[in-house]
C-alpha cells in the first residue's frame, strides 16, 4: 500500500467527457501517482475548492487542471477564485482550452498572469506528461524543503 500523502490530489474541472477519459488515459500512461478528482462545472469546483456539500472532506488539490468554457459558473471566474484563495493562491492552474494561443493572448487571462501554463485541447498526452511532471517535481521539492 503507497503512502497516500505522497500522492498528489489532482482536480480536473471539465465538461467534455472525451476530454476526460484522455486525461485520465494520459496520467495513467505517464504513471503519474494520483487522486484524480472529476468535476464538470464551475459551481462544482468551487464547491470543491472551498470545501462544501458533497465536497466537505475532500483534499484540497495540489494542481488544478481547468477547462475555460464551462457550465454554470465560467473557468475564469474559478481560475480567479482559486488564485486569491488564502490557502490555494500558490496551487498550479493547468488551463486547458480549445482556444489557440493567439486568442488566448487576446483576452485578460494573459494579463492576469494567473494561470501556470496553458495546453491547447485535444490535448497531447505527451506534452501534459511533462506539464504534470513538472509541477509534482516542484511540490516535492517544496515538501523536502520543509
Amino acid at each position: 500500500m503507497g503512502d497516500e500523502s505522497s500522492e498528489a490530489v489532482i482536480l480536473l474541472v471539465e465538461d467534455n467527457p472525451g476530454d476526460i477519459r484522455l486525461i485520465e488515459e494520459a496520467l495513467s500512461d505517464g504513471n503519474i501517482g494520483n487522486t484524480l478528482n472529476t468535476v464538470n462545472d464551475g459551481h462544482a469546483a468551487l464547491d470543491f475548492i472551498y470545501q462544501r456539500g458533497e465536497y466537505e472532506d475532500a483534499r484540497r488539490p495540489d494542481i488544478v487542471l481547468l477547462d475555460l468554457n464551462l457550465p454554470k459558473v465560467d473557468g475564469e471566474d474559478v481560475l480567479h477564485e482559486i488564485k486569491h484563495h488564502p490557502e490555494l493562491g500558490h496551487v498550479p492552474v493547468i488551463v486547458l482550452t480549445g482556444l489557440d494561443e493567439g486568442l488566448i493572448e487576446s483576452r485578460d487571462l494573459n494579463e492576469d498572469a494567473d494561470e501556470d501554463a496553458v495546453l491547447e485541447k485535444p490535448v497531447d498526452p505527451g506534452e501534459f506528461v511533462e506539464v504534470i511532471r513538472s509541477f509534482e517535481q516542484f511540490r516535492l521539492a517544496i515538501m523536502l524543503d520543509n
